[in-house]
C-alpha cells in the first residue's frame, strides 16, 4: 500500500514514520525548502516536545476534542513520545510543569531526530513540493496532484497544520483539502495568543511572577489562575493570559471583564495594613515614590489612575476612601479587553476538521476511504506545556497506522 502524507511537520513526521514502520511505501510531500519550520520556532527556539504526565492528565489539559483524543493518548502517550525520541538518538530532559526539552536545547535536533527516524524506516521525502488537489474516485482516494505531477496513492494524510504561525507555510491548505472532500471545517480562531487593552502601555516590557488573573462574563468567572503575566506594547501577554485565551478565544469578548491581582498574598486588610505602614514610614513622599515598595514603577501610574489617587498627593493628604479605592484596584485592577492578538503570534489553531466526520480510532475520514487528519488541521487544541506537540504525535501515529487498524 502506498500512503502520502502532506505536510513535514510534527504529525506529518510521525504519520510518516509510523507508515513506513508498519511495512507501508510512504512518501512525505513538504511544500517548504526544510522540514518541521514549525518546531524551529516552538518553545522559543527550544522546543517543548511533549509533557511527561499521564494519559489522563493529558487529556485535563485539552481544551477542544477531550473525547475525540482518549483512545490517541493511550495508544501512543506521551511516554511513547519520549520512548521515540532516545530510540533515535535524542536525549531529553524535563523541566518545570513536567515539560519535556530536548537536552542541547535545540529544536532543530528535535525535527533531524524525526527525520532521521523516518530515513531508516524508508519514508521517501520531497521538499519544494505543494499539493494542489487530492484525487477522489469511488469514494475513496486515489491520489494527489502537485505543481508538477500526478501521483498515484492508496491513502493520503493531511498533515499540514492550521492557520497559526502562517510565516512557516501554515497557509489553511489542509482545510480546503477537507471541504473539497464534503467535510465540515469549524471556524478557525488564534489560540494560546495575547490579549490587546488599552492603558496599559506604561507597564510595558514589565511580568509580575505571582499575580491572579480572573476573567468574568457578569457574574460567571471563567478563569482564574496564579502564575506569570507580560505587560505588552498592545496589552497583556505571558502564560496565564496565553492559557486564558484558550477559554475566550471562541467566544465573543463582549460582556468579559478582566482583572489583575498584584497581591495574591496578601487578604486587603493585611494589604491595607501594609500600605499604612507605607505611608508612615514615608509621609513625606509623593504617592508615586511610596508606591515603589508594593509595585514596579512601570505599574504605578496605571494603578494610581484606575483607582483615581493623585501620583502627586503625600500619604496625610490621602482619605480613607482612596486608600480604600488604592487597595481595591491592587487587588482587581480592572483590564478590559479589546481582542485577542491573530494567527501571526498564535501558538496553536482553534477550530479545524469536524471531529464528527473523522474515525478517532485511525484519524480517517468518515466520508472518504483513505483519506486521513492529523494534528493542527484537525479541531482538537490544548493548552501550554508541550501538550499541543502531543496531539501531533499522537494523533500522527494512529493516522500512520490507521489502514492496520481499521483493516
Amino acid at each position: 500500500m502506498r500512503k502520502i502524507v502532506i505536510g513535514g511537520g510534527a504529525s506529518g513526521l510521525m504519520a510518516a514514520y509510523a507508515a513506513a514502520s508498519h511495512g507501508h511505501e510512504t512518501l512525505l510531500l513538504e511544500r517548504n525548502e526544510k522540514l518541521g519550520k514549525k518546531i524551529y520556532i516552538t518553545g522559543k527556539g527550544r522546543c517543548n516536545l511533549t509533557n511527561a504526565c499521564s494519559p489522563d492528565e493529558f487529556l485535563q489539559n485539552v481544551v477542544h476534542g477531550e473525547k475525540f483524543l482518549r483512545g490517541a493518548a493511550y495508544r501512543f502517550p506521551a511516554q511513547d513520545t519520549v520512548d521515540f525520541m532516545h530510540e533515535h538518538g535524542l536525549v531529553t530532559k524535563v523541566e518545570r510543569g513536567n515539560r519535556v526539552f530536548p537536552a542541547s536545547d535545540h529544536a532543530s535536533d528535535v525535527t533531524k531526530t524525526l527525520e532521521r527516524a523516518c530515513l531508516q524506516a524508508g519514508v521517501k521525502i520531497k521538499l519544494n513540493t505543494r499539493v494542489s488537489e487530492i484525487l477522489t474516485s469511488n469514494g475513496g482516494v486515489c491520489g494527489v496532484k502537485t505543481e508538477r505531477e500526478t501521483i498515484p496513492a492508496d491513502a493520503v494524510i493531511v498533515a499540514t497544520g492550521g492557520l497559526s504561525y502562517p510565516s512557516t507555510g501554515s497557509t489553511g491548505d489542509g482545510y480546503k483539502f477537507a471541504m473539497r472532500a464534503g467535510h465540515t471545517v469549524t471556524p478557525c480562531v488564534p489560540s494560546l495568543v495575547g490579549i490587546e487593552a488599552d492603558g496599559l502601555a506604561a507597564a510595558q516590557g514589565i511580568t509580575l511572577k505571582n499575580c491572579v488573573l480572573t476573567a468574568r462574563q457578569g457574574q460567571k468567572i471563567l478563569f482564574s489562575e496564579l502564575g506569570e503575566l507580560l505587560f505588552t506594547h498592545y496589552g497583556i501577554s505571558g502564560p496565564l493570559v496565553l492559557t486564558l485565551s484558550a477559554t475566550l478565544c471562541r467566544m465573543p469578548l463582549d460582556g468579559v471583564t478582566l482583572t489583575i491581582d498584584f497581591k495574591p498574598a496578601l487578604e486587603r486588610d493585611v494589604l491595607d495594613r501594609r500600605i499604612l505602614k507605607d505611608f508612615s514610614e514615608r509621609k513625606g513622599e509623593q504617592l508615586k515614590n511610596v508606591m515603589r515598595g508594593l509595585l514596579p514603577a512601570g505599574c504605578i501610574p496605571i494603578v494610581l489612575q484606575r483607582a483615581n489617587v493623585s501620583a502627586e498627593k503625600r500619604p496625610p493628604e490621602i482619605t480613607a476612601t482612596e486608600r480604600a479605592r488604592l487597595v481595591q484596584t491592587l487587588k482587581a485592577l480592572p483590564v478590559t479587553p479589546k481582542k485577542l492578538r491573530g494567527f501571526e503570534e498564535a501558538v496553536v489553531t482553534s477550530g479545524g476538521v469536524s471531529l464528527h466526520e473523522v474515525d478517532p480510532k485511525t484519524m480517517q475520514s468518515k466520508k472518504v476511504t483513505g483519506l486521513y487528519f492529523c494534528g493542527e488541521v484537525l479541531d482538537v487544541d490544548a493548552l501550554t506545556g508541550g501538550f499541543n506537540l502531543q496531539i501531533a504525535f499522537s494523533t500522527g501515529y494512529l493516522a500512520g497506522i490507521g489502514a492496520d487498524l481499521s483493516s
